[in-house]
């Protein structure tokens, strides 16, 4: 009995993370602009402006650094 559920367990592990990932007919969905990270392009150029002007250097959420040296 013990040697079943050890099996059971094992095979469960083993097969457990063998769906990750996107199937080609999912990526259609997945591509959508509403699916995006960020889907509007106009709160996209306002999200980095508000951010690039508190750390006071352009470009501010591609790459580290900023004026005050604390990043």
């Amino acid at each position: 009995m013990k040697r079943l559920i050890l099996l059971s367990l094992i095979i469960a592990a083993v097969t457990g993370c063998s769906e990750m990932g996107v199937k080609p007919w999912q990526r259609d969905i997945l591509a959508r602009d509403d699916m995006a990270l960020q889907s509007d392009p106009m709160d996209a150029a306002f999200d980095d402006h508000i951010y690039f002007s508190k750390e006071a250097s352009s470009g501010g959420q591609s790459f580290g650094g900023g004026g005050c040296g604390c990043n």
